[in-house]
């Protein structure tokens, strides 16, 4: 079983692509890579084919996550019922997403930082405007996240345990 996930933000060029190389770095850390499928997109793809914000890159790549060969995308490219979760990064997203996907039982619908205890009501703010130490910040609530979200996702679907996937335990 391979479980599809989208991140998905505004323009799909600064969190959003910061989420699904903290994701994927996360998982492929643990053993987890061969269990998901993971993309991105935004909800408005205005800069459609553009890389990620060059501040997006640089904290990212200073963390170990090469997101350079990202392209922006839409949400409107990708079946979202093909998706087994979607997770975006604030409220104005998950209206977005919910109206176009609907709110039924599939895809499953959450902020991002949804299993992160005490702060899953919480968005992920938008650091296009800010400054480099706003995307340090969100790269670090991205990482945050993934480790939170990786043990959840592998026990609500009946993934091997961490211990199994040579993770941590």
């Amino acid at each position: 079983m391979r479980l599809n996930i989208l991140f998905v933000c505004y323009e799909n060029i600064c969190r959003s692509p910061m989420a699904e190389g903290a994701f994927r770095r996360y998982a492929a850390e643990r053993g987890y890579d061969r269990w998901f499928s993971v993309s991105s997109a935004g909800t408005n793809c205005f800069q459609k084919g553009a890389s990620p914000d060059d501040r997006a890159v640089a904290v990212a790549g200073a963390v170990g996550i090469d997101i350079s060969h990202y392209r922006a995308n839409g949400v409107e490219e990708f079946d979202l019922h093909a998706f087994d979760w979607i997770f975006v990064m604030d409220h104005e997203n998950f209206e977005g997403i919910g109206k176009l996907a609907g709110y039924g039982e599939k895809p499953k619908v959450r902020l991002v930082m949804s299993f992160v205890p005490g702060r899953a009501h919480e968005e992920i703010p938008d650091p296009y405007y800010g400054t480099e130490r706003d995307f340090m910040r969100v790269m670090d609530d991205l990482l945050l996240a993934s480790a939170h979200m990786l043990p959840h996702l592998a026990e609500s679907c009946s993934l091997p345990g961490m211990d199994d996937a040579g993770g941590e335990g």
